[in-house]
């Protein structure tokens, strides 16, 4: 077993889950602005790396801004990032149904993608987010579409989305209920497909060796770095238990109890 605290000296690259790993909701948890500026004050750097696609970077940067977290564009690498860089690469059709929030719709379109929230003849395409703006008039509209047979594409897997009083369901909750009606189950981008913490590399500059991923989810989290071959850190201060790693044929390089023993390590 490598040493924790050796290895992550060592790192120059950490990317950084956000909901359940720096906080909950609002509510930084301690040591959180110690952690990010003892990376930086090694001479490191960390990215973002955020399933959470009800929000847009530009969103995600007020919010951080507003916990005291300064915080930039650069800094983040979203799974509607990795969805657009999927999207350029395989998809040829028309017209994207983005099932999703306004900012979500405003992400893709600024990436030159033809989006619409609006049940039309031309689509051919159905890529779901996870929508903190649900309507039933948005999953009937699903219902339709994924009758007609049209690609199905989601940003990420997560059963549950981490808040202040507990969870509310995610991408991965609402694509089960999906299924349950139409028998589709989508294919997932993000976490923990490999491709989104691989190109967060490529973007940082950096090589998979030098980077470490910090989570708080064994099946997306952790499993992403598994499936990139890096580093990875479990911390239970969101949707895992150590109950929950027990059980689990995943398993963390590390695993510790929140980002504050990470800070005291560096």
């Amino acid at each position: 077993m490598p040493d924790m605290k050796e290895t992550l000296r060592a790192k120059k690259l950490f990317l950084l889950d956000m909901d359940g790993t720096l906080y909950l909701d609002d509510l930084l948890f301690d040591h959180c602005l110690d952690f990010l500026g003892a990376i930086k004050a090694r001479g490191g750097r960390y990215l973002y790396l955020t399933n959470n696609s009800s929000k847009s970077v530009e969103q995600y940067v007020q919010k951080m801004n507003r916990i005291q977290i300064p915080a930039s564009r650069d800094d983040f690498f979203t799974s509607t990032d990795a969805a657009c860089v999927y999207l350029r690469q395989h998809f040829r059709g028309r017209k994207i149904y983005a099932l999703g929030t306004a900012a979500f719709r405003a992400q893709l379109t600024a990436a030159g993608f033809p989006v619409t929230d609006r049940l039309e003849d031309d689509i051919d395409c159905l890529l779901m987010g996870f929508d903190t703006e649900l309507t039933f008039q948005k999953l009937e509209d699903a219902c339709i579409l994924l009758g007609r047979g049209v690609t199905y594409l989601a940003t990420n897997p997560d059963w549950v989305c981490p808040t202040a009083y507990g969870f509310v369901p995610d991408c991965g909750s609402v694509s089960q209920m999906l299924c349950n009606a139409t028998k589709r189950m989508p294919y997932f981008i993000g976490k923990p497909e490999p491709a989104i913490a691989l190109l967060a590399i490529e973007k940082a500059g950096c090589k998979p060796e030098d980077t470490v991923l910090i989570g708080d989810r064994l099946y997306t989290d952790i499993a992403c770095g598994i499936n990139a071959g890096i580093t990875t850190v479990l911390v239970f201060s969101g949707e895992t238990t150590r109950e929950d790693l027990a059980k689990s044929e995943i398993k963390p390089t590390f695993a510790c109890e929140n980002i504050g023993e990470i800070y005291g390590m560096l």
